[in-house]
């Protein structure tokens, strides 16, 4: 099934139908894959694509294929779209516009100086200076009456443009940034010039207390749409023949800024970013182990879905990892092309 648009038009709908093994992934290898992903107690779905074709999708543990997946921080990938396309369609000036005349009230509270210094590339490269609003800061953030506010006024903790400190304020900020911007809510913008294109109905999700769509959490989207967006990049931001994103922003975002101190991994802008088996592979990551991983070079797109409820799960992920690095990148390695 090729993958430039969803099935029938409207929202996709999963075809759980298995494509034969033959463009380009070895079937044992691949078979060895999905065997693993059948074995965890956590994983809801795997969908592997190549050279534009579905090779193969499986839901697990009881997950039907329609349910649309809370992808957790993987939001943060779309947001980081969002804000290229704001770009290409001059509602922002650049990568280095200052944020604070976006917020004149909050920035100002701040007290430090260097506010002023933050620009729309360190919000997006998680390289802001200010105090994380993630891990055991979230709670409080989230709990707050005002999550911009909260974000703009806590200390910093580095320079802007220094170490990568990972912060879902960071990114809800440029969500607000996009309202003002371009005069719409992230949800109507998101949906006029990336989703509705693709075939995709994207469905209202959490809002801040002033009403703006959180930045970088709680989105919803169906496995197969997740595939779709990340073909959308491995396309080079090209979908059904239509320029959606430029090609430059792709590169742009792929370049790596930071390294995050929990797990090694490289950041760009929104996207993470790892070699493995000597090919970048660049992945959104939601929580739980919400992915989509793109690996240019060989043309391949993987989507997992998982629960995302509990205690945080290494394990889990760690897993999803190597079945990317041991089983799938090799069955295409090994594969007819």
């Amino acid at each position: 099934m090729a993958l430039d648009a969803p099935p029938g038009g409207g929202s996709a709908s999963p075809n759980t139908a298995e494509a034969p093994p033959t463009i380009g992934l070895d079937s044992l290898l691949l078979e060895e894959a999905f065997e693993r992903a059948a074995s965890l107690p956590r994983l809801y779905s795997l969908l592997v694509a190549r050279h534009g074709e579905m090779i193969r999708e499986e839901y697990f543990n009881g997950t039907p294929p329609g349910r649309v997946a809370n992808i957790k921080s993987a939001s943060k990938s779309v947001i980081s779209t969002l804000v290229g396309i704001a770009i290409d369609q001059g509602h922002l000036e650049g990568v280095d516009q200052p944020i604070a005349p976006f917020f004149p009230e909050w920035s100002s509270q701040n007290g430090d100086p260097r506010i002023h210094e933050i620009t729309i590339e360190h919000l997006l490269a998680m390289q802001s200076g200010l105090q994380s609003t993630s891990f055991g800061n979230y709670g409080a953030w989230a709990a707050s009456s005002n999550w911009v506010r909260d974000q703009l006024t806590r200390p910093f903790v580095d320079e802007p443009g220094g170490a990568m400190v990972y912060s879902t304020g960071s990114t809800h900020l440029l969500s607000a940034i996009l309202t003002q911007a371009t005069g719409r809510s992230t949800l109507a913008y998101a949906r006029d010039v990336l989703f509705a294109p693709m075939g995709i109905s994207l469905s209202p999700w959490t809002r801040d207390p002033q009403g703006i769509y959180m930045g970088g959490n709680e989105m919803g989207l169906r496995p197969q749409e997740m595939l779709t967006y990340g073909e959308l990049y491995r396309r080079g931001g090209v979908h059904e023949g239509e320029r959606l994103l430029s090609e430059a922003w792709i590169e742009r975002s792929w370049i790596q800024r930071g390294t995050s101190s929990f797990n090694g991994h490289g950041y760009g802008l929104g996207w993470w970013i790892r070699d493995r088996r000597g090919y970048d592979v660049y992945f959104a990551w939601g929580y739980g182990g919400q992915y989509v991983f793109v690996v240019p070079e060989l043309e391949m797109t993987v989507v997992t879905t998982s629960n995302p409820t509990g205690p945080r799960a290494g394990g889990h992920t760690r897993t999803i990892h190597d079945m990317v690095t041991d089983l799938l990148i090799p069955a295409a390695e090994q594969g007819a092309g």
